[in-house]
């Protein structure tokens, strides 16, 4: 949608929906050398839509700015020419010569939905602008684009293309999402040959340099591993051209190397861990299905820091509040107790951690007291401003932030602060979201490659056989 045009491909003018901007208020910047026709009734809409506090709103008001700033010193006859655009990246600025153009609606065209065809919406009235473009410019590829899927479908049965705004998506299919973890050959170890260096580091760590056409797409902090009576699992520190640095991992497996009283039960697992306890590592991301561990072995590495290293002054936990089903309205309290509701994946991984707890149910009542004063329940609806310093920040069900919450979150973080988002893509609650655009798809493509970065997908279950076989089978 957003490719250069050839000289020999005809002229495409996109037909922009209100929900684009709404989403994107930056899509007009996002169709290089395209032309852009926006009609009448989606000004309306967004003049509309402006009002409140909620993103769609700020997105509109923002468009406004943006479409204020284009006109400014423009007259009507330059207007009727079309308003030169630049391309996104330089956008608002204008530094890049111009590309495409926006045109507005100045006029009524002739032509458009038949009347024998029913309704009077806005979803009509631009559809009927548009099909009276396509008829006004019979040599140019008029598109619509829409967000709506039912305004896709109306467009196709009157013979008008239109597409989804892409745009906005992070990669273009989930399943090539970067998971954090590599198999290395059957051969890696005989390719690497001669050229193999190997040392003890800090701590009696096992290092190793290798070097190869493989290490070209391997990124800082990625896990490798090798099955086998000589396998490893091990961890890329460091890239320089085609050599790598590989660290062998620390194994958790077990009651003697145990974090907090959890041990890993698989390599993913033991990996997460790693990434976890890594002090030179800012922000984790974890991904994973239902009953994968995601939040167990996040908060046991907390702990671990926060009370026996005190390398943490506290755990902080939020989440995006956005019900299963039906919203059950008012709730009455501080805001660490409207938040309790939505923490229940806190309480019952606390359970599980105390549990082993010696001195029976008072022990484990005073142990709970205890981590109670050390983690913290916040509202990200109080998030702006904020800075952590020296905090432990887990950030649960992550798939329902957008980019730009994902964002706000994210720059909160000060000195010393370790964040690790958790989510499973595949449950997304949030309307307005995908697997392609939410923001925990966003952040794990963006910081791939960042030294202090670090990712992996959790894929098998541990919660129990029925949790296991309902995620395989529903």
């Amino acid at each position: 949608m957003a490719n250069r045009r050839k000289p020999t491909e005809p002229r495409t003018i996109f037909v922009l929906d209100t929900n684009v901007m709404m989403h994107d208020p930056s899509a007009i910047f996002r169709f290089e050398e395209h032309d852009i026709f926006i009609p009448m009734t989606v000004l309306e809409e967004l003049d509309a839509g402006k009002k409140g506090v909620s993103e769609s709103a700020r997105n509109v008001r923002q468009v406004s700015r943006f479409l204020d700033e284009l006109m400014a010193s423009s007259d009507k006859q330059h207007i009727d020419r079309g308003l030169e655009l630049p391309s996104a990246k330089y956008a608002p600025s204008g530094k890049k010569p111009p590309s495409g153009r926006l045109f507005f609606q100045t006029r009524q065209l002739r032509g458009g939905l038949p009347d024998t065809l029913p309704g009077h919406g806005a979803d009509n009235a631009i559809l009927a602008q548009t099909l009276a473009l396509q008829q006004q410019q019979p040599h140019a590829k008029v598109t619509l684009v829409s967000k709506d899927i039912n305004l896709r479908i109306k467009a196709a049965i009157l013979g008008i293309h239109a597409e989804d705004y892409n745009s906005d998506k992070t990669i273009e299919d989930a399943d090539l999402l970067y998971t954090g973890v590599e198999q290395l050959p059957a051969n890696f170890w005989d390719k690497a040959g001669r050229k193999l260096e190997s040392w003890h580091g800090n701590g009696g760590r096992t290092f190793y340099r290798v070097r190869g056409k493989l290490v070209a797409n391997w990124a800082p902090n990625l896990f490798v591993y090798q099955d086998g009576e000589h396998g490893i699992e091990g961890i890329v520190r460091s890239i320089e051209g085609d050599s790598a640095v590989i660290e062998v991992a620390r194994d958790f497996r077990g009651e003697r190397h145990s974090v907090w009283g959890i041990s890993a039960r698989n390599r993913e697992q033991n990996f997460a861990l790693n990434l976890l306890l890594d002090p030179d590592i800012d922000l984790v991301t974890i991904l994973g299905p239902a009953g994968t561990g995601k939040t167990l072995l996040t908060l046991a590495a907390g702990l671990s820091q926060a009370l026996e290293t005190n390398r943490y002054s506290e755990i902080i936990m939020t989440r995006v509040t956005i019900p299963l089903g039906e919203d059950i309205g008012f709730l009455p309290g501080t805001e660490e107790e409207k938040m309790e509701p939505w923490m229940g994946a806190l309480m019952d991984n606390l359970e599980v951690l105390t549990q082993s707890q010696e001195g029976g149910n008072w022990g484990r009542a005073a142990t709970n007291d205890l981590l109670r004063n050390r983690i913290k329940i916040r509202s990200l609806n109080f998030m702006r401003g904020r800075t952590f310093l020296n905090r432990y920040l887990i950030l649960d069900e992550a798939q329902n932030l957008t980019p730009k919450q994902m964002k706000a979150l994210v720059t909160r973080a000060g000195p010393g602060t370790k964040l690790v988002c958790l989510g499973n893509i595949a449950q997304i609650d949030s309307p307005y979201l995908s697997e392609t655009t939410c923001g925990l798809t966003y952040v794990v493509n963006r910081f791939r490659g960042w030294q202090h970065y670090g990712h992996v997908t959790l894929t098998r279950g541990e919660r129990s056989r029925l949790a296991d076989f309902a995620s395989e089978t529903l």
